[in-house]
């Protein structure tokens, strides 16, 4: 367990002493609803740690390396960036993988490009979008973010 997780730990006990010595029925109140939150999101948790395990156990490191290494920087960022288009993953929940893949030698512009547009533009929901915004807005919101996800993911190249 690194630093910040003991710290993150610390602090969320800390707190939880804190807020039972304030109110402890809204506190209890609050842990029976993460509870139940944690319970809803249980199964896409598990279903994304063995589609890691899957595609860890699938994608040779060397493959992963060749194809989101530094060597083919701007491809391997458009792939991810669509990818992340069309991925319906919670963010949290790709932060596993996303980890994952850095330790076996993807850069950090494509996988950044991945997270990026994953949470911003929305290609599945695409459908929603325009049902309830109009499709101009859907359109110009959906290619504005996915540009601006790209910019993200060089500037933490540059960065990082």
């Amino acid at each position: 367990m690194d630093l910040f997780t003991i710290l993150l730990w610390i602090i969320t006990i800390v707190l939880f002493i804190v807020f039972l010595g304030k109110d402890k029925k809204k506190t209890i109140s609050s842990v029976k609803m993460a509870k139940k939150l944690m319970k809803n999101m249980i199964g896409e948790i598990i279903a994304v740690l063995f589609l890691i395990g899957l595609i860890l156990t699938f994608i040779p490191p060397h493959i992963i390396k060749d194809f989101m290494g530094s060597s083919k920087v701007v491809l391997s960022t458009i792939v991810s960036a669509l990818i992340g288009s069309i991925t319906l993953i919670p963010a949290f929940v790709a932060f596993p993988l996303v980890g994952s893949l850095v330790d076996r030698g993807a850069s950090i512009i494509p996988i950044a490009s991945f997270l990026t547009t994953l949470t911003m533009v929305g290609i599945v929901t695409f459908p929603l979008e325009k049902k309830n915004f109009g499709t101009k807005f859907a359109v110009i919101r959906n290619t504005l973010s996915f540009i601006f996800a790209l910019f993200i993911s060089f500037l933490m190249g540059v960065l990082i």
